[in-house]
């Protein structure tokens, strides 16, 4: 008999779907959480009688086991104990020293790999399954998601997989796609699929325009982050934060109910893999989580509690616009003002009107040092009216410092 303990996400449970494709509808697949896989596993080899059940194989996919299952479970396939461990994840890669673990982070022709694209070829190769083109497109759907890699591709349909995955029960889903795989010409949705998942799109617009109001800024250790408290749309939420706010290194999403963390970043030069890691986490490079611990809880939730939301940019200026050489006014929490404008081709950032001892290259590099430092966003053309004004008439009265000597004050003021 073949058992098959999975993640309980939309890659571990495709990874069931395809093993109860291969092997059968009376295979025992059984869904876990990050934390609940030892447990489960240590119960099988409890149970498990190589004596009374010879050819029984146990299958681990998109999970890994901790370091004292690691060493049950090489007794037991020294033994003669089948056991196949196929994932992912960085963080696994150390079972590859075994002889029963699969962990590939990318796949031989370079495409990043998730645990049904991984466990999909594995079946292949070894005879339990034939390639068709349904089985191509869900598999392919299932690694673009769970990759990240449907955005830059655009593959909504991808996105629109995961969103149905979350709509529907596990044994919903697994019947829905067990019946839809069997079906040749390809893998679509069908008319009420598309119509319900149409309505969960404007949900989700609507659930990530709320929390864009709540979202803090901190930095924890070298990384200035962005903290958020949701429960729902972890990675449609999380990328629209990303792409909106560039300057944060990564956004990190708490869901208090679960003791979990979820950690998301756009940005190819932060590993969260590596921060999840500091905290008993995992995961990959763009998409990581761990438990809310002891420690993690005071860093992300009980010390950034009394920060301020990060403001929103102004949106309808017509004069107060992002690289204007002559200068950019952007406020920050306790009402100060940093002026940014362009000198001898570099660009120099004022706060309060004191210039910072050093210069930037470009826009791009002054403004995110004044949001990560400053928390700072731009300001709305009547407060950079009203900051013109008041330097134009200091200007005339007294001649002191303000607007560049090279901008015509005068036609300014007027066409303000």
């Amino acid at each position: 008999m073949y058992h098959i303990y999975s993640h309980n996400d939309l890659d571990g449970v495709s990874c069931g779907i395809i093993a109860k494709y291969a092997f059968g509808e009376g295979t025992d697949v059984r869904y876990n959480s990050v934390h609940g896989l030892n447990q489960q596993v240590a119960r099988y080899l409890k149970r498990a009688s190589l004596q009374e059940h010879p050819y029984d194989v146990l299958f681990i996919t998109d999970l890994s086991v901790d370091s004292e299952m690691e060493k049950a479970l090489n007794v037991f396939v020294d033994e003669g104990g089948q056991v196949q461990l196929i994932d992912h994840h960085k963080t696994a890669l150390h079972l590859n020293d075994t002889s029963w673990g699969i962990v590939e982070v990318t796949h031989r022709d370079g495409r990043l790999a998730s645990a049904t694209s991984l466990f999909y070829e594995y079946l292949i190769e070894h005879g339990h399954l034939y390639r068709s083109e349904t089985l191509d497109q869900f598999v392919e759907l299932v690694r673009l998601y769970d990759t990240w890699e449907w955005e830059e591709e655009q593959k909504i349909q991808a996105k629109r997989l995961n969103d149905l995955f979350y709509m529907l029960s596990i044994d919903e889903f697994e019947a829905k796609m067990m019946q839809r795989l069997r079906e040749s010409g390809g893998f679509f949705f069908d008319e009420f699929e598309e119509k319900i998942l149409d309505m969960e799109e404007n949900k989700i617009e609507r659930y990530i325009r709320r929390k864009q109001h709540e979202l803090v800024q901190t930095f924890v250790d070298e990384h200035c982050v962005g903290i958020v408290y949701a429960e729902s749309y972890h990675s449609e939420l999380a990328s629209e934060l990303g792409t909106t706010y560039p300057h944060l290194d990564y956004i990190a999403i708490l869901n208090m109910g679960g003791r979990k963390m979820s950690l998301r970043t756009i940005h190819d030069k932060v590993d969260v893999s590596e921060v999840a890691a500091r905290y008993g986490g995992g995961g990959h490079a763009k998409a990581a989580g761990c438990t809310i611990t002891e420690k993690v809880y005071p860093l992300f939730a009980a010390d950034p509690f009394e920060l301020e939301p990060i403001r929103f940019d102004a949106q309808r200026n017509r004069f107060n616009l992002k690289g204007t050489e002559t200068g950019v006014l952007y406020e920050s929490l306790g009402d100060d003002l940093l002026f940014v404008y362009a000198n001898a081709g570099e660009w120099v950032v004022e706060w309060n009107g004191e210039p910072l001892p050093f210069r930037f290259h470009s826009f791009e590099e002054a403004e995110r040092h004044m949001k990560r430092q400053y928390g700072a966003w731009l300001s709305r053309d009547d407060v950079f009216v009203s900051m013109l004004k008041e330097q134009w008439m200091r200007n005339r009265t007294h001649g002191g410092l303000g607007l560049l000597p090279d901008l015509e004050e005068e036609k300014l003021m007027e066409d303000l």
